[in-house]
């Protein structure tokens, strides 16, 4: 019998009981490059928050140790959704997020608004630039995947209902997104952060690349220049190019 490919398997999961599975299943064999870079958007857009920017503004987190944050926030995130949230290594993640977090008076709405970011970003950017969009259980195990993160860091209020909480992620947005000097320090350390990893020559292409991919709300929140319509076409078809290839 032919093995069954790792669509049918998380087909044949329960998105409620099976989220963990589901979740590694999604994270490291169907999509791991697109999971990676929507989950550095979804972080990069929590920036457009000034309560969220003047905080790290402040820290001097990405001004001084940019690299280091990222590498930070990507071995927990790494290990949470590889292992799962209740594994001896996904605690200690889950302890060291908490230990990090608990310096700081952070809102419970932000705490809330970048948990959904880790939930919604996925699903919208393999809709946007992934070889296939994530069926009804990986967008679902995504939901309840991260509600028990959430849950297991102390965030109140967290919704019960997938739509409930993606209207939360929108409005939220639409209330908070707005231009302050914090957003823009952060938005172009963590851009300058993305272009580090490439060659010098190529790090103001790779500026433009970032910008074509932000919608106006948050370019006009970073206070970045506005991409072509040309760039973006650009950019965005080069993704959807390399989805097809993928």
């Amino acid at each position: 019998m032919p093995h069954p490919t790792y669509l049918e398997q998380i087909r044949a999961l329960d998105p409620v009981k099976d989220h963990q599975r589901i979740v590694f299943l999604n994270t490291c064999y169907e999509f791991p490059f697109d999971t990676t870079r929507a989950l550095e958007f979804a972080l990069f857009r929590s920036f457009c928050v000034p309560s969220i920017s003047t905080l790290l503004d402040r820290t001097g987190e990405f001004r001084d140790r940019a690299q280091k944050r990222y590498d930070d926030t990507d071995l927990i995130v790494s290990e949470l959704m590889e292992r799962g949230y209740d594994s001896e290594r996904g605690c200690r993640a889950l302890l060291r997020m908490n230990q990090q977090h608990g310096r700081f008076a952070i809102a419970n709405e932000d705490f809330l608004y970048v948990l959904s970011t880790f939930i919604y970003e996925p699903i919208r950017w393999n809709a946007r630039f992934g070889w296939r969009p994530m069926c009804d259980e990986e967008r679902l195990a995504m939901f309840h995947f991260w509600r028990e993160v959430g849950r297991r860091m102390g965030i109140r209020d967290i919704p019960a209902d997938y739509a409930e909480f993606e209207r939360y992620n929108i409005e939220y947005e639409e209330r908070h997104y707005r231009y302050t000097e914090a957003n823009r320090r952060v938005g172009a350390a963590t851009v300058e952060l993305f272009a580090n990893w490439f060659p010098r020559i190529l790090r103001p292409l790779v500026r433009r690349a970032i910008y074509a991919l932000l919608e106006n709300a948050l370019i006009e929140g970073f206070g970045f220049p506005r991409p072509s319509s040309f760039m973006r076409r650009l950019v965005q078809g080069a993704l959807r190019l390399r989805a097809r290839r993928a």
